[in-house]
């Protein structure tokens, strides 16, 4: 299963990371930069990764990027 971060704006002025489905905030931030670079590297550290869902201040969302931890052991070209 894959995790999905919401970054949002909170009415005191806050970025917050947001889990989907969770009521409180795991982290609050001063730009929206930093909250969205803060979920991605966590989401590298997570197994499976996960998506980060970025909205605009008025609650759109503005982009969105899946995050995939690296593969350890990654297939060797055999053929080159």
């Amino acid at each position: 299963m894959t995790d999905r971060r919401h970054i949002t704006k909170r009415p005191d002025g806050q970025w917050q990371d947001k889990g989907e489905g969770k009521s409180r905030a795991r982290e609050l931030f001063p730009t929206q930069g930093a909250a969205e670079a803060a979920a991605k590297e966590r989401l590298r550290q997570t197994p499976g990764g996960g998506e980060v869902i970025t909205h605009r201040p008025n609650g759109q969302i503005r982009d969105s990027d899946t995050i995939n931890r690296p593969d350890p052991n990654p297939p060797r070209d055999t053929k080159h």
